[in-house]
């Protein structure tokens, strides 16, 4: 059960200002090359609402960025636009590695040897950090999660905002503001692992449309794109 309204690092009040021009959705794919950008509960405009996410629940930073080797099959943008088209690339060959939530990864670490007191390296596994992610919930819907094709980081869509609304953008929580900047605005190819439920942020955001940006959403979820679009 979704917990209570909880206002995120983008979201304001209600206010008069106008809603950001509204773009159409992108196509529906599990590869989408998207507009990311990036925030932090440290912004001024945050502040106020700690570090907590849209659901009440708290904003997690993804894991560290995963390099995998060169030969490991990867699917790369083949154009700068919005289009959804990749295609698949190795040094092999071979088909697109598949890629799941339950994948560990595996990391180094140090322990000390019991029998001569000397270190050592091993080999231990741990499963991907998923950081949380704002975006307009009628493209993402809330629980969605997908992969930085770029970094081999994972996002979970729980958190949304005023300047996202209407918009093809999704913005990737930071713990520093350093990080934030860091990353600034960039198009990343993203794949989807799994799609969130559009009724589940139908029934999350329709008792809140009093705020336009939610209003936008809804009206999206309930498939009346042309409301959605002139609504400022």
């Amino acid at each position: 059960m979704i917990g209570a309204l909880v206002f995120s690092s983008c979201e304001t009040g209600k206010t008069a200002r106008s809603l950001p021009a509204y773009e159409s959705p992108l196509h529906r794919s599990d590869f989408q090359n998207v507009r990311t950008t990036a925030y932090t509960h440290t912004e001024a405009d945050h502040t106020q609402y700690t570090n907590h996410n849209a659901l009440g629940g708290e904003l997690h930073a993804a894991g560290p960025a995963i390099h995998r080797a060169d030969n490991v099959m990867r699917a790369r943008a083949i154009s700068d636009s919005d289009d959804n088209d990749y295609q698949r690339v190795s040094n092999s060959g071979s088909s697109l590695q598949p890629f799941s939530l339950e994948e560990s990864r595996t990391t180094t670490t140090r322990v000390t040897k019991t029998t001569r007191g000397a270190k050592r390296a091993i080999a231990v596994t741990r499963k991907p950090k998923i950081g949380s992610a704002a975006a307009d919930w009628s493209r993402w819907p809330v629980g969605t999660t997908f992969r930085l094709l770029s970094t081999g980081q994972i996002y979970r869509v729980d958190d949304y905002g005023w300047a996202l609304s209407g918009r093809n953008t999704i913005d990737l929580y930071m713990s520093t503001r350093s990080e934030m900047n860091s990353w600034g605005a960039r198009q990343e190819p993203i794949q989807i692992l799994q799609w969130g439920d559009p009724q589940e942020s139908l029934r999350f955001l329709t008792p809140h449309q009093n705020y336009k940006h939610i209003r936008r959403m809804v009206l999206e979820l309930q498939g009346n794109e042309q409301e959605a679009a002139v609504l400022q």
